[in-house]
């Protein structure tokens, strides 16, 4: 992005919690047995945004949902392409057995890190059903992965990027386009 140029909001800090607030009641509407979820955020934006879906089901249900973080680097196709950062260290707080997993991510685009994180995941053990919430579906899919809560789809060019923001991290709130 040029210094030139602008972030779009595509999601203020008003219509991203109402968006949080809508997935949530979604994933309580599907998820019949909310004491067997474990919530799965991937890096970076996945896990604060774990963190704040486990507060809104906490704050709606009365339930602590367990939570955990799964790291996908080592187990991409596409390091070469895509390059490394600093890996975090896996935390699965329970055994993953007979376990409904929701991975959570910022941006779904290849579709790439939510398989590599599938693998991570399986490596731990075989959950009895594996779901997908994403913040933002920006297309471009190389996979045939598609989420099962999503909170916007947003077409974008490959040159274009997504970000979202999150109070806790960043000192400001809601998703942009760069």
């Amino acid at each position: 992005m040029s210094k030139n140029s602008k972030k779009i909001v595509i999601l203020t800090e008003v219509e991203l919690r109402k968006t949080i607030s809508r997935l949530t009641c979604e994933i309580i509407e599907k998820v019949k047995k909310l004491d067997n979820l474990l919530l799965i955020g991937i890096p970076t934006r996945g896990i604060p945004l774990t963190e704040v879906l486990a507060k809104e089901l906490f704050s709606r249900t009365g339930l602590r949902v367990r939570k955990g973080t799964i790291d996908p680097t080592f187990y991409r196709d596409d390091q070469n392409r895509v390059g490394t950062r600093l890996i975090q260290a896996a935390d699965i707080p329970t055994p993953i057995e007979k376990k409904e997993i929701l991975l959570i991510d910022d941006v779904i685009y290849t579709g790439r890190t939510i398989r590599a994180a599938m693998d991570a995941l399986y490596s731990w053990g075989r959950p009895q059903r594996v779901m997908l919430l994403v913040m933002v579906d920006r297309g471009h899919r190389e996979l045939p992965i598609q989420p099962d809560f999503c909170g916007k789809k947003v077409p974008t060019s490959k040159i274009e990027s997504i970000s979202l923001r999150l109070n806790n991290v960043d000192n400001e709130e809601g998703v942009f386009l760069e």
